[in-house]
This record gives structure tokens, sequence and C-alpha cells, in this order.
């Protein structure tokens, strides 16, 4: 099976390829831009599978596709709002959201095993998808926090946020300054709203920026532990199970 990734960053590449591997399947290549990967496949025989991220650096992947007639399944790799996945679902295309989870990817690559087994030749109308997600791929990151104390509303920049953190079932914005202010939004939640090129969640706990990042410590059980300016409050440790994602996010 010849299986390929499109993939703006090449360290989100590389974290993908080694979680497909895990799977049992060999990537053959990994491509990081539109031009790229035009050049690739006019010279190249067309893979079964590709692993597409949306946006690239020098445009939109879909570009590929208008320029090149494609026929191999895809299971998209990327961020985008509830509607679109719904419109996803609705026909039949697979999809991965970033963070990508493992069992996430074991089961879109069953599925395109499944259908890849029934229907061959399955093509897919990439301008529809197109029309789909063209709005969805533009999104805009949390910029500011409101903040309510008491009777009056602070406004809080995403540049000045040192970490965020739950406690006591609590999640709280944590800022340069070492004030901590209570949010209503989870960490889940937050995850979807930052920038996954600025902000890493490190553990169940804490999710923190790469400008906020002081120095790494090698700390027990092959964790690492981040030391911030200012938070004090507990230890800062990125989970086992995440560090090597961690260091890919360093690049």
């Amino acid at each position: 099976m010849n299986i390929i990734i499109i993939e703006d960053e090449k360290p989100a590449a590389r974290l993908l390829q080694r979680k497909v591997e895990k799977l049992g399947l060999q990537v053959n290549q990994m491509l990081h831009s539109v031009e790229e990967s035009i050049h690739w496949f006019n010279s190249n025989t067309h893979p079964d599978l590709i692993f597409l991220d949306i946006q690239l650096s020098d445009g939109l992947s879909f570009e590929i596709f208008e320029a090149i007639d494609i026929k191999s399944a895809v299971i998209f790799t990327t961020a985008y709002d509830e509607y679109a996945l719904r419109a996803f679902k609705l026909n039949s295309i697979d999809f991965l959201l970033k963070p990508i989870d493992e069992d996430d990817l074991e089961t879109a690559v069953n599925k395109f095993k499944t259908r890849n087994s029934t229907l061959p030749n399955l093509s897919l109308d990439f301008e529809i998808i197109k029309k789909m997600l063209v709005n969805s791929v533009d999104r805009n990151y949390k910029k500011r926090f409101t903040i309510k104390m008491g009777q009056q509303l602070k406004m809080i920049n995403i540049d000045e946020v040192e970490c965020f953190y739950s406690e006591n079932k609590g999640t709280y914005l944590h800022t340069f300054d070492n004030r901590d202010y209570l949010l209503d939004n989870t960490l889940e939640q937050l995850e979807t709203e930052l920038d996954p090129k600025d902000f890493y969640r490190i553990s169940r706990k804490f999710i923190v920026p790469m400008r906020g990042i002081k120095e790494i410590q090698i700390y027990s059980n092959s964790r690492l532990r981040i030391i911030l300016a200012t938070y004090r409050h507990d230890e800062v440790i990125v989970a086992r199970e995440r560090v090597n994602d961690f260091k890919d996010w360093l690049g």
C-alpha cells in the first residue's frame, strides 16, 4: 500500500508518520507545500492513501487537486468547525482533528481499508469539499480573554498568558505578571481555541505557550519538567506519553 503525508509542518508530519507506522503501515513520502506536491504527483505513481493537511505554507491543498487529477483516498488532518465535520460525515469522508488522537487515527485507517476493499475507484469532489471548508480553515484563534472581576470586565491579551492550568475542578489563566484568573472554559475547550503552533497541552493539568517556557529539565520516569517565568503553584510536568509529541512541537 502506497501512503503519503501532505502536511505543512515537518515536525507534525514526522509525528503523524510515527503514529501511522505504529499501525503497521509504511509512509512512502512526506510533502509540505502545494508546489512540492504538484511536482511530486507529476513525476510519481499516485498513492492509495493521502493524509492531507488543508492549510499549507503556500496555499490551500485543494490547489493540488485543481492542478492534478488525483483519485487517491484522502484522510484530512486539520482543525475546522463542528458544522464542517458534520458535512464530512454526511459525505462519508474520513477526517482527523488536530491534535491527532491515536485511537481516532486507527479508526480512520480501518475505515479506509474497509472502503478501499469495496470501493477501489472511489473519487472525491474536491470542489464541493473546498466550498465546505474554505471558510473554516481561515479560522481565527483566541486573541484575548474577557475576565469578570466583580462588577468589572478585564481584558487579557493572549501574549500575556504564561500558562493555563486546572485546579479543584476550575480552569485558570496565569499571566506573566504572576496573577491568576478563573475562566469559564475547560482545558479541552481551550485546546480548540488556541493556536497549536503557539500552545501545547503537556498534561491533563497544563497548557503552556512556547514563549512561556524558561527552562526544560529532565525529570523522573522519562518525563520533562518545565520552568515558567513566574508560575510556582505546582510542578509543571510534561506527561510521559506526551514527551515525544512535545519535542516535535518544539521543533
